[in-house]
């Protein structure tokens, strides 16, 4: 490891029992900082309410008023994703209404891309909807070095990921260990020191985040980590642990996805060069033997907010 990124270990990795909750009320009203929570969800009921409904609780109440928006983006649910989190006291915004003009496509980076548009806080937390066993460490832990520490720009949660259950559950973010840890540690060392480099859980001063574009699909999280590097520097991106974080597993060929998405997403930002094929083939076992299925890999990024013409307008007019 890079003497840079040891240092950086010790100064930019926290706990999240490091910033209590009175101090980040004090940081927040000192500095006048808004914060919004984005839930992108699709197909999250039996989840997404609960995750709302802890958030209102116990960070929007008028003796903790941290958050001052929450909101649930919906990808296109065909479940009662939309009506719980609605139910629980979130403001539910469906993925197709934001931009008409820009068909939306599929994937979780086109949600959070199009979430800058209906958000307004200074600091936007970004929190995925499958999680269970939720608590409020998770945004208190991500907005607390952007309301504490004007220097930082972007951080991440750092957690276990339990696979299963049990003392020998193993540990999941298996795209982390075998894909996006390689990649970074090859070729961005700068940020080998983040524990979790693809997690859900982040956060970010909006200011940056409307500066980067976002790949429409599974490789978002790497590209935004990678792209903050360069664009403001190691110093100004932490981490912070949050425990433990149970959420539900992808299956084999869903990672396979997942890594391929990832590895093009880092091959753009070495090269901004293009994939010979941009299709993955994977096998599944039927009547006849293996048959093979061909899915498209994510090759389309949508550009910097700062260059969409109705977030500039709307900017200007808030």
């Amino acid at each position: 490891m890079l003497e840079e990124v040891e240092r950086w270990l010790e100064r930019r990795s926290w706990s999240v029992a490091d910033r209590p909750l009175d101090r980040l009320l004090a940081a927040k009203r000192a500095r006048g900082t808004t914060v919004s929570v984005v839930l992108p969800a699709l197909d999250e009921e039996a989840t997404v309410g609960e995750i709302v409904t802890v958030i209102r609780r116990e960070l929007m109440s008028e003796a903790v008023p941290l958050v001052d928006e929450l909101v649930v983006l919906d990808s296109g649910s065909t479940d009662r994703t939309a009506e719980v989190a609605a139910a629980a006291g979130a403001r539910v915004v469906a993925r197709d209404d934001v931009l008409p003009r820009i068909p939306a496509v599929p994937g979780k980076g086109e949600v959070l891309w199009r979430s800058l548009l209906v958000t307004g806080g200074d600091v936007v937390c970004f929190v995925d909807a499958d999680l269970r066993e939720f608590r409020a460490d998770f945004v208190t832990g991500i907005m607390g070095p952007l309301l504490t520490d004007p220097d930082v720009e972007f951080v991440k949660a750092t957690y276990d990921r339990p696979l299963g259950s049990g003392p020998a559950a193993g540990q999941g973010g298996r795209v982390t260990e075998l894909v996006a840890r390689p990649l970074l540690n090859l070729h961005w060392p700068q940020l080998a020191g983040f524990v979790q480099p693809l997690g859900g859980e982040y956060a970010a001063r909006r200011s940056l985040l409307e500066r980067l574009p976002f790949p429409v699909g599974y490789g978002v999280e790497l590209a935004l980590l990678v792209d903050a590097l360069h664009l403001v520097g190691l110093d100004a991106l932490a981490q912070v642990d949050v425990g433990v974080r149970l959420h539900r597993h992808q299956d084999d060929r869903a990672l396979g996805r997942m890594a391929a998405a990832i590895y093009r997403t880092a091959q753009l930002r070495l090269s901004r060069g293009h994939l010979v094929r941009p299709r993955l083939t994977q096998f599944e076992r039927t009547e006849a033997g293996f048959a093979p299925r061909t899915h498209p890999v994510d090759t389309e990024e949508r550009p910097p907010m700062v260059e969409v013409a109705e977030y500039v307008r709307k900017r200007r007019v808030a």
